[in-house]
């Protein structure tokens, strides 16, 4: 596939630590021919392994020696560790939330609330289940990829070639490497065949799983081959240089193993789960210690029946339905993506996929076709796109399976008239070789001797190398100009020649095919989306430099592109590099390496982090990303380790994924600011009015308070949402502050209802009518809180679906009849009951203008001051630094659009002067500015 070696760079980079670029020069006329070469570096072999790599090629290891560096090597397998799964079912019952939840349940036994204990213990087996079926495949990605390992190998053992498993192979035995192979353990090649005889022929190997090369790579004596990799052509023994995770597959898997980060939403429900605790115990404990001290030597000083009533509040204030509404809200939000063909493995990536700010999206099979495709030519002159195309067909190997050919052949059936519809596929109309030679390593073209039906004219075509084309004809400076330039682009090059009429020796050069790897049609617009939605796309790939930025400029992105190695660069400091991490649009001549530690360190600058890939070289960066994404197409080794995966080709499903998971995110936190503001407000009034007035509501109110609400906002998972253009953050100090302050406004609400009905209408305290009023206040008031909640701006922005509304409204609707006519309760009326439904609707408008003003005079700068730390001090600093910087750069572009624009206004006067004395007239090309 690499038979041309033409002015190449090759269309995937092989792996750039065992390969430098070196540029020879060639002249062909009077002009350099840049030609580009990959030389092969050896791998990097420690001394004392080095020593044991000098293994007879005849006879091999003995098994002695075999077995004794099996002992110091160990088993050339991957290592995994398992986890138990009762264990594992066991660790979803960790974090602040649910050790909030099972307190509850503890507190609903001791108080012999058999009917909460239920319900709650219930909830807690239900979002175990969830979290345990749906990442389910934790340990799967090492299994993947053992998968890609071969089985069984030939060694040379004791003088003897014989079958031997993979996991017993150590460094120093001799394999044979055939067609259709699976290498078993990193190699180097010995430049000896099968049979035993030396051999200067080389090996074509298929590493695409590891490096996303979508073309085999030539290997010649003395190069590595790497485990996993595929033998596509040629035979020939390699003395084993690695095996396990000392492999190159092995250290992809190791980084895999060792990414076991705690995700980002389940530390955001730790945060939110660690502050209800706070909150709850302290003001729930004081409650106690009030009680046993104020009713101490009585009945209702007793400690069980003190705990007795602080337990019931304690289970009425924890929001045990806060996992399974976010829980069912993911899920739902699971199924919406699947029908766009975004299948979610990991159910909290739903709520991470909403917050990523970058994507660092593979080039080759992603952003690409992974295919060659014929480019614009470089035609000499006399000649058209169409006779460059039919005279390279003319000279193509029929059935030849090479990517070159399949591309050329391609591109003049597609384009030709005459080659479409052709009743015989192995005939050109008009046409016929007579004659064909195939290529040769020597002569580095193909050549073929064509007659023309119509003219009866006999010719010969040529196709091959640039430079051997160039010498055919004779030299052209034009035609290596060419050639040069398409080299910098990252194009291939193929020239093709023809002979002259009446002489079948001399040829005259037809034009130059240039060949690349395009963008996937769709991929430059969702690049494109995802930039208008907050997301900022960074190609990464194991391609040379020069064509990472041809395809990065042919997508419409900047062409600021890494090599690799800067991300490692022992004499640039670990924030220098991650500032030039942030700023890059892409990295090239990457491994995995790479790939994971550009992850890492946009991950440490506080960015959530989005990954796609479909190889095993992605596998470890899609586990360290926050969502990993496997491409249409990908590895069984991707797969397991991403998080989302992708049935349709390309990227443009990601934006489907992206606005559904940002609606997603919306409905979760509307219902989490909701939920935390209802516990603030609950624990508050009650805290107050307890130790104000010794007032108490019974607990079967209080539960069925609870109850009411949790199961009515599950339906907020089908619920309508404003879409961000920005990625969504939970801003937890927003959060909790806005909660605390609506929480704070719905207590004083509260109270006033308490104290109206008690001093204006007469209502005593231990008056029944009085609980049954604030018990449909407190049940209404906060709920109807979540129609503000819903959104950042106010609540007639977006308007809530009929189902959520019907859902809501009817909860509290029920509440009203219970008060109304007496179930559960004293009654108290229609009067009471349609005012403080009435009281509370308009209430809520209320908080609405307050959550506004609090979001419109909201900022970092404002929480760095009301809240100052050493890191958000850092980072405003930093913000402050970043734009006085950005102000200066646009003064120097703006003064220097005005030097340009002032140079315009010159020329068109000088020439509009020069029409006038020539006394021709202005053209609208020479006064457009």
């Amino acid at each position: 596939s690499q038979k041309y070696q033409t002015v190449e760079i090759t269309e995937e980079a092989h792996l750039s630590e065992k390969k430098t670029e070196e540029i020879s020069e060639k002249k062909v006329g009077n002009v350099q021919l840049d030609e580009h070469e990959h030389v092969e570096v050896g791998d990097d072999i420690p001394a004392e392994l080095e020593a044991l790599l000098h293994t007879d090629p005849s006879k091999g290891l003995t098994t002695q020696e075999a077995q004794t560096r099996l002992e110091t090597f160990g088993r050339n397998e991957l290592a995994e560790i398992k986890t138990n799964p009762i264990l594992k079912f066991l660790s979803y019952f960790t974090g602040a939330i649910a050790y909030l939840i099972e307190l509850a349940c503890i507190f609903a036994a001791v108080v012999h609330d058999w009917l909460d204990f239920g319900i709650i213990l219930a909830l807690l087996f239900v979002n175990a289940f969830i979290g345990f079926i749906e990442e389910a495949r934790a340990e799967s990605a090492l299994d993947a990829l053992k998968q890609t390992l071969a089985q069984k190998a030939k060694v040379w053992r004791d003088g003897h070639f014989i079958d031997l498993d993979v996991a017993e192979l150590v460094p120093g035995d001799v394999i044979g490497l055939r067609l259709g192979d699976i290498i078993p353990a990193d190699a180097r090649l010995l430049g000896i065949s099968v049979t035993g005889g030396e051999t200067e022929g080389t090996l074509s190997i298929d590493q695409s799983a590891l490096t996303g090369e979508s073309l085999p790579v030539e290997k010649k004596k003395g190069d590595t081959v790497y485990s996993s990799s595929i033998v596509k052509q040629g035979q020939m023994l390699a003395i084993v240089t690695k095996t396990g995770s000392r492999t190159f597959i092995g250290r992809a898997a190791n980084l895999i193993s060792i990414t076991v980060e705690q995700g980002h939403f389940q530390k955001v429900i730790n945060q939110i789960g660690n502050f209800l605790i706070l909150i709850t115990t302290v003001l729930v404990a004081i409650i106690f210690v009030y009680q046993m001290v104020k009713f101490r030597h009585t009945d209702k000083g007793k400690f069980l029946t003190v705990l007795q009533n602080v337990l019931i509040l304690t289970i009425a204030a924890i929001p045990v339905g806060l996992p399974t509404v976010l829980s069912v809200t993911m899920a739902v939000g699971a199924k919406q993506l699947a029908a766009k063909k975004v299948i979610v493995k990991r159910l909290t990536a739903v709520e991470e996929m909403a917050s990523i700010s970058v994507l660092c999206s593979d080039k080759t099979g992603t952003l690409t076709l992974n295919e060659l495709t014929f480019d614009e030519p470089y035609l000499s002159n006399g000649f058209t796109k169409e006779d460059i195309l039919l005279y390279s067909y003319l000279s193509a190997e029929p059935g030849a399976n090479d990517p070159i050919e399949s591309a050329v052949r391609n591109a003049a059936e597609e384009t030709l008239e005459i080659l479409k519809n052709r009743p015989n596929k192995h005939e050109i109309p008009g046409y016929k070789v007579t004659a064909f030679v195939p290529f040769n390593p020597t002569t580095k073209m193909t050549s073929a001797t064509v007659i023309n039906h119509e003219t009866k004219e006999t010719f010969k075509v040529a196709k091959g190398a640039p430079q051997v084309i160039i010498r055919l004809v004779g030299g052209d400076d034009d035609a290596v100009r060419a050639v040069n330039s398409l080299a910098k682009r990252g194009l291939r090059a193929l020239g093709v020649a023809k002979t002259v009429p009446g002489d079948l020796e001399k040829y005259e050069l037809v034009g130059m095919i240039s060949l690349l790897d395009p963008p996937r049609p769709d991929s430059g617009e969702t690049i494109r989306r995802c930039g208008e939605y907050g997301v900022e796309v960074k190609m990464i790939t194991g391609d040379q430099l020069i064509i990472a930025k041809e395809v990065a400029h042919r997508l419409g992105m900047q062409r600021v592109i890494l090599d690799a190695n800067h991300l490692v660069d022992p004499n640039k400091s670990e924030e220098e590099v991650t500032q030039h991490c942030e700023r890059a649009d892409g990295f090239a001549q990457v491994i995995p390496e790479h790939k994971y530690r550009v992850v890492e360190l946009l991950q440490k600058r506080g960015l959530l982090v989005g990954m796609t890939g479909d190889g095993v070289n992605d596998a470890p960066a899609l586990k360290k990303a926050n969502v990993g994404i496997a491409v249409h197409g990908c590895t069984d080794a991707a797969r397991s380790a991403a998080d989302i995966v992708l049935l349709a080709p390309g990227l443009s499903t990601i934006v489907d994924g992206i606005t559904t998971s940002r609606a997603i995110f919306q409905r979760m936190r509307s219902y989490a600011l909701y939920r935390i503001t209802s516990t603030v407000h609950f624990l508050l009034f009650f805290f107050c009015i307890i130790l104000a007035r010794d007032w108490e509501m019974k607990a079967i109110l209080l539960i069925l308070i609870t109850l009411l609400n949790d199961a009515a906002t599950l339906v907020i998972s089908v619920d309508n949402a404003k879409i961000s253009r920005r990625p969504d953050k939970w801003r937890l100090g927003q959060l909790i502050t806005l909660s605390i302050v609506l929480g704070i406004f719905l207590t004083a609400a509260s109270f006033a209802h308490f104290f109206i009905a008690r001093d204006v209408f007469g209502i005593a305290e231990d008056d029944d009518r009085l609980e049954t009023i604030m018990y449909l206040h407190i049940s209404s008031a906060p709920h109807f809180v979540i129609f503000t909640t819903r959104l950042s701006g106010h609540f007639w922005e977006s308007l809530p679906s009929p189902l959520f509304f019907v859902a809501v409204m009817g909860t509290q609707v029920f509440a009203m009849f219970l008060s109304v006519y007496g179930l559960l309760t004293t009654a108290i009326g229609w009067g009471w009951g349609i005012s403080v439904i009435g009281v509370s609707l308009g209430y809520f408008i209320v908080l609405d203008f307050i959550k506004v003003q609090i979001f419109k005079y909201w900022s970092f700068e404002l929480t760095a001051t009301l809240w100052p730390s050493k890191e958000r001090r850092t980072k405003l600093h930093d913000r402050h630094t970043q734009h006085e910087h950005n102000i200066k750069v646009q003064r120097t572009i703006n003064k220097v659009r005005k030097v340009v624009l002032m140079s315009k206004v010159v020329l068109a006067f000088k020439y509009a002067a020069a029409s006038a004395s020539e006394k021709r007239p202005i053209t609208a090309a020479t006064t457009t500015i």
